[in-house]
């Protein structure tokens, strides 16, 4: 049966940031991920995670930034990676630094490395070479740490313009990176929205080995996994039967939103 993490950015969003971790606990997940931890000192997230028995399974490295402060706004303010950025590897390598120590702080395995936003009027084969440029060198600096760094395809309509968008093009930038500490981070809902045949896309990528991590979230609503047309049951039982072993994040908003209890209502379509 597959492992669920929570996401405390898109989950259990009624109460403050830090409180979340013992809701997750209290509902019975082992794991939690969520976007960014950059506007909290390490040790206040270890001290949640120690406390309620989780594990941290997952984070993304900043959307942007040279300074702790600026990579803890920068989400806010717009930015959405700098890996495939020419003139940006500066910023990047500030980023990825910065996402390594947290990942060493919270024992964190997992780190995704966002691709960015294409800017107009350069190149695709520029930006793709800067992309992979920028993932071989900070792929050397995850193996020392023992840290994989994810790639993740987003869909065009909730990120237009995102530089990654389809599973065939994140598979292609891993083989050509060439090193185990870069994997493929697969979004059932992204790829689901961007594909429209989510069984077809995990019986073909699943068995490469390349897919590190996964996550759900209904179709079209960025809601529940059952709300919407995503075959749950059968998904489920394809990443079982093909073996997969790793964590599903629930990146996905309650559809109840903020109300009480809103993400503990919501659980009833997962597996137990």
């Amino acid at each position: 049966m597959p492992r669920f993490a929570a996401n405390l950015s898109f989950q259990y969003n009624e109460y403050a940031f830090l409180d979340r971790f013992a809701a997750a606990a209290s509902d019975g997940f082992l794991g939690v991920e969520f976007l960014f931890p950059y506007a909290f000192a390490p040790a206040f997230l270890t001290e949640q995670l120690q406390r309620h028995g989780l594990e941290q399974v997952l984070f993304n490295a900043p959307p942007g930034g040279k300074t702790l402060a600026e990579m803890a706004t920068a989400w806010e303010r717009g930015e959405r990676g700098t890996a495939c950025l020419p003139g940006h590897e500066e910023e990047f390598q500030a980023g990825i630094d910065q996402a390594l120590a947290y990942a060493a702080a919270l024992n964190c395995k997992r780190i995704h490395v966002m691709a960015g936003i294409a800017p107009s009027g350069v190149a695709r084969d520029i930006l793709h070479a800067t992309y992979v440029s920028n993932l071989r060198w900070a792929a050397t600096l995850a193996a020392n740490a023992g840290v994989c760094l994810m790639v993740e395809p987003i869909n065009g309509r909730d990120m237009p313009g995102y530089f990654l968008q389809y599973q065939a093009d994140a598979h292609a930038v891993v083989r050509e990176v060439g090193s185990a500490h870069v994997q493929v981070q697969m979004d059932i809902y992204h790829c689901q929205t961007m594909e429209c045949d989510i069984l077809h896309a995990l019986h073909t990528y699943l068995p490469s080995g390349n897919v590190g991590h996964l996550q759900i979230a209904g179709v079209p609503t960025r809601n529940e996994p059952d709300q919407g047309a995503l075959p749950c049951v059968a998904i489920f039982e394809a990443i079982d039967r093909l073996g997969y072993t790793g964590w599903i994040g629930c990146e996905y908003r309650p559809v109840r939103g903020t109300a009480p209890h809103a993400t503990r209502d919501g659980l009833g379509w997962m597996p137990r």
